[in-house]
């Protein structure tokens, strides 16, 4: 029997639920589902793929009900993690045939003023979906259910203000529910200001350190380049995540990784959508090998079969850290961290090894490398071969 059948679902949700081959709930869904389908606001702290979507999206799915106008909202940080919670919810919700649509920036305005006309469920980013508010192109007074999914990562971005605005709109007789992979305390204030009697449920996991190993090489910032090609073309792996801390540097390595015969892309904010969801597409198939990005655009999106994460740039929160090394080390296999750390890093990495105690990271020795061409991200015509600069095989000192 499936394990799903414990939490009585209806009939059209649990074929679909069988359709896409769950057979037992994850801890957070096991957990947290019992009470949304009560109706009880819940405050759910759980890492990213641990099944946040599937624990909402049932009590979504299941108390919508369809050509009754907007009755569900989910606020997400980013356009990506937008567009992945739709399809998610559609093939859960698609014996219901509820109307999902998503809606976020960067693309045509006019086709969501439609769909809002006619949508059950919508799931938005903050500060499009504010735009439809303060157009009047939504209609907020008959939602349900809220849901704030990746909520500290919301708070990291700015969105804190945009979000209340928007619960404003909403009944006060409604469902709340925060999803997130940690609760920081800003959270917390908002949870006791528009919560009811909230269920907080945590599952949240440190790092498994037999099955994760972490290391570090201290090198030149001038030689990070070498070495991450280095790294790539001699380690073992199946999909490798290079995290930067900004749009440039992204764009710069993944720009100088393709230009030495790596297989890499590029995904940040400053990309168009279709640019990203191909992108995203494309590291997913495994077709390109090398997914190189920033937090803000990766948070929330799921990907298996990552062995390697490989930190080019640490992150000022040791949160992040942690968010970027949960993508690997997933369902029982080994995973890999590198860290590539100048002089301008060492701040950020002591903060993280402050924080967290029990990570053990070794120092590995510096390799030889390998001469490689590296081009700027500045314009093309001006990258010639006299502008061009190369580091040439040799040792670290």
């Amino acid at each position: 029997m499936n394990a799903f059948n414990s939490f009585k679902f209806s009939d059209e949700l649990m074929e679909s639920i069988e359709k896409l081959g769950f057979d037992s709930p994850t801890q957070i869904q096991s957990s947290s589902i019992p009470y949304i389908l009560q109706g009880k606001d819940v405050i759910g702290e759980s890492e990213t793929g641990s099944g946040k979507t599937l624990a909402f999206g049932s009590g979504i799915v299941e108390k919508t009900i369809p050509g009754k106008g907007l009755q569900a909202l989910v606020i997400t940080p980013t356009r990506e993690l937008a567009e992945q919670v739709r399809k998610e919810l559609k093939k859960i919700a698609v014996n219901k045939k509820l109307n999902i649509i998503s809606v976020y920036g960067g693309v045509a305005i006019n086709p969501q003023i439609y769909g809002l006309r006619t949508a059950e469920v919508v799931i938005a980013t903050p500060g499009r979906f504010k735009d439809h508010l303060q157009r009047c192109t939504v209609n907020t007074s008959g939602i349900k259910i809220l849901v704030l999914d990746e909520a500290d990562k919301m708070l990291d971005m700015g969105f804190i203000d945009d979000i209340e605005d928007i619960i404003k709109t909403c009944p006060k007789d409604r469902q709340t529910l925060f999803f997130s992979a940690t609760i920081p305390p800003r959270i917390e204030e908002l949870s006791n200001r528009y919560m009811r009697n909230p269920v907080n449920i945590s599952t949240r996991k440190q790092v498994d350190p037999s099955k994760l190993k972490q290391f570090y090489y201290s090198i030149p910032k001038n030689f990070k380049l070498s070495l991450l090609l280095h790294l790539v073309k001699k380690e073992d792996s199946k999909l490798i995540m290079v995290f930067c801390n900004t749009r440039s540097t992204t764009d710069f390595v993944a720009k100088n990784l393709k230009i030495n015969g790596v297989n890499a892309i590029a995904i940040h904010g400053g990309l168009t959508q279709n640019k990203r969801e191909n992108s995203m597409e494309d590291f997913k198939k495994g077709n390109s090998f090398v997914l190189v990005c920033t937090d803000v655009a990766a948070r929330g999106i799921h990907v298996d079969n990552v062995s390697h994460i490989v930190n080019y740039e640490i992150p000022k929160n040791p949160i992040d850290y942690v968010h970027r090394i949960g993508r690997t080390a997933r369902a029982g296999e080994e995973g890999k961290v590198i860290n590539l750390l100048c002089d301008d890093d060492y701040g950020n990495f002591s903060r993280i090894l402050d924080e967290y105690r029990t990570f053990d990271v070794k120092q590995m020795e510096k390799p030889y490398v390998e001469k490689i061409k590296i081009v700027s991200n500045s314009n093309p015509r001006r990258n010639n071969p006299r502008r061009n600069t190369y580091n040439r095989r040799r040792r670290f000192h």
